[in-house]
């Protein structure tokens, strides 16, 4: 609360560019991204009512996916509705506190991804490279405290981040050549120094993206080797089908991720940064739920179940009707 009452920049405001430099594109633009958070939320919520309501998808892998599912639609929620807001309104504001708490929340959900989806390596190599324990190995307590884990570091690291930029001045223009507040975006605007917060995002950034992709190329290092050791073809064919969705999952994921690390720091690089920041926010909390669901017979048979069930509970209430 001192922190807050002290820093003039709490009565700040930004004003988030987005896509405004192409105000022809901006009902179209409007359209597209409605339908993608459409797409986002009935997907992660469906996943996760699927998985909740189908006795055979409660094991640890489902569980891990449906708190996937969870983030991405909160890290969606986070991002998308103010960009809707944005391309259909002439006021692109928003506070300084409003700033802090979405960039505060994104980063929660983005760092508890990384980390779940390494999690999810981690089961799979159980499943693949230890089946027989896989049940014993994988208990309810260790799977709560797999997950309790991504979330815990991604409170940890965003608060401290968020805790640095509440210590910034803001003065004159704070425009933001972005869609979203992001922390290089909100130091980029400051007036103050800015050394401390940046080199702490990037320790932090670096030890997320590293620690995540070691444990992930460790395990499927190991599940690699293990499954060209079986001797049957069809059980090979099995292992890798087991670990496909989610190997397609972490490739989009990091791939996105390791291609704004590379985007070189220059004024004619902000529509690349704005684009994959647009598909990392917003678009792969879309694909994710159709990965699983579409590459994974379990979720499909689960789908096909529930149909039925309500087809024939529909078909009972209308007889009742006309009884």
């Amino acid at each position: 609360m001192l922190l807050l009452e002290g820093n003039h920049s709490t009565g700040a405001t930004f004003t988030l560019l987005g896509f405004s430099e192409y105000p022809d594109l901006q009902i179209p633009l409007f359209l597209l991204f409605l339908t993608v958070y459409t797409v986002t939320v009935v997907g992660n919520l469906g996943m996760i009512m699927i998985i909740r309501v189908s006795p055979q998808l409660h094991t640890p892998m489902y569980f891990f996916l449906s708190h996937l599912s969870f983030v991405d639609f909160c890290y969606s929620t986070t991002v998308t509705p103010k960009l809707l807001e944005n391309l259909v309104v002439e006021d692109r504001t928003i506070s300084f506190i409003g700033c802090i708490v979405q960039f505060l929340l994104a980063c929660i959900f983005a760092v508890s991804e990384t980390f779940m989806l390494a999690v999810m390596a981690y089961d799979r190599f159980v499943a693949v490279c230890n089946p027989l324990l896989y049940k014993a190995v994988m208990s309810q307590k260790l799977c709560a405290s797999l997950v309790a884990g991504p979330y815990s570091w991604g409170i940890v690291s965003s608060l401290t981040l968020a805790y640095f930029l509440l210590t910034l001045s803001f003065c004159g223009s704070n425009v933001i050549n972005n869609f979203v507040c992001e922390h290089s975006v909100i130091v980029s605007v400051s007036c103050s120094d800015t050394y401390i917060s940046q080199v702490l995002c990037f320790a932090i950034a670096m030890f997320n993206e590293v620690s995540s992709l070691v444990i992930i190329l460790t395990t499927y290092i190991f599940i690699f080797v293990t499954v060209i050791k079986m001797p049957s073809a069809g059980g090979r064919q099995k292992a890798f089908s087991t670990c496909a969705s989610h190997l397609t999952a972490i490739t989009i994921f990091h791939g996105t991720v390791l291609f704004l690390y590379c985007v070189p720091n220059s004024k004619n690089s902000w529509l690349i940064i704005k684009v994959g920041s647009l598909f990392y926010t917003v678009v792969i909390p879309m694909l994710n739920p159709l990965i699983y669901s579409l590459r994974n017979k379990d979720v499909k048979e689960s789908v096909r179940k529930l149909i039925n069930h309500s087809m024939q509970f529909c078909q009972r209430c209308a007889f009742s009707k006309e009884i």
